[in-house]
């Protein structure tokens, strides 16, 4: 490689690192995925949203596959004005009936939007949202579309396992929790 052609590489590997500095100074909300097999997706979600009330933020949690029974974290978190919102039916059970779990995911979708919409929230968390695009209670596009017109300083965080490659794609950081060893196995 000539030093002429090498210099003409470095700088254009230099205009595209100062491109990426110059989009990291940029105030907006990010797309957060975390997935994977492992415990502790849920946890670091509601940690975040913790850190956020501790800040003086809004945040908003939709959770796709609780049933109504008392979760510690939801008890505390509302107790400090965090909205949550919890589909009316338990989607994992082994009676399934797919007309009413696409009804129940399509009126949670309706808050999900709701709060997707809201400039007054910084944080939206859509807990184990994988469970209803993989078994196409929703559709991925409308997912995206609702994630892409978001108030630009909301962030979402979003959990669940096996997610496509447009959301990962989309989100700005992806962290995969991976099981090492469980207690209960």
């Amino acid at each position: 490689m000539s030093e002429e052609r090498y210099k003409q590489r470095k700088q254009r590997q230099k205009e595209r690192f100062m491109a990426q500095v110059a989009a990291a100074q940029e105030s907006r909300g990010i797309v957060i995925i975390y997935t994977g097999n492992g415990r502790g997706r849920t946890t670091a979600a509601m940690g975040t949203v913790t850190r956020a009330l501790g800040h003086g933020l809004k945040a908003g949690v939709i959770q796709f596959i609780r049933d109504e029974w008392s979760v510690g974290e939801r008890v505390l978190l509302q107790r400090h004005g965090v909205e949550f919102q919890l589909i009316s039916m338990n989607l994992t059970g082994k009676m399934h009936n797919r007309i009413k779990n696409i009804a129940a995911c399509t009126e949670i979708w309706q808050h999900a939007l709701r709060m997707l919409r809201d400039p007054e929230l910084s944080l939206v968390v859509l807990n184990e949202l994988a469970c209803v695009i993989n078994n196409s209670y929703l559709l991925l596009d409308e997912i995206i579309e609702a994630l892409n017109g978001r108030p630009i300083n909301q962030t979402v965080i979003i959990t669940g396992q096996d997610y496509p490659a447009e959301l990962i794609e989309l989100a700005d950081t992806v962290t995969e929790m991976r099981l090492v060893k469980y207690v209960f196995t």
